[in-house]
């Protein structure tokens, strides 16, 4: 079983930033896939960004590339989201998912993931 713990929401305005982190359980984080993907009000969860097990190998929507970045200190069993240059439209709940299959290739379909953590919450203003 693997818990996962988001924190780092809050209110911003547009163009600020925020760091999301998620704190991982167990002794083996550093096996699993790890990604962020987010649920917009009234919309379904989308993938917003994955890195692989030791942080070598990223990917990203292309709504958030270059905005955004995906990290990992496998040492803290954590993995972040930097969030930057925010916009009103990246206003959702943050859910930061473990892929704990094994493989090599980054998932980006929500039912590819094992565990999920509680989410929280994003919104930026205009």
């Amino acid at each position: 079983q693997v818990q996962l713990v988001e924190s780092g929401g809050g209110l911003v305005q547009a163009g600020g930033s925020l760091r999301l982190s998620c704190a991982a359980s167990g002794r083996t984080f550093s096996s699993y896939m790890m990604s962020w993907f987010r649920q917009p009000p009234g919309k379904e969860r989308e993938f917003v960004a994955a890195i692989s097990r030791l942080g070598g190998t990223t990917d990203y929507a292309d709504s958030v590339k270059g905005r955004f970045t995906i990290s990992r200190d496998n040492a803290k069993n954590t993995v972040y989201l930097q969030m930057n240059s925010l916009k009103p439209e990246d206003t959702a709940v943050y859910y930061c998912a473990a892929d704990v299959t094994a493989g090599w290739t980054l998932k980006s379909q929500a039912h590819e993931y094992d565990y999920w953590g509680q989410g929280t919450q994003v919104t930026v203003s205009s």
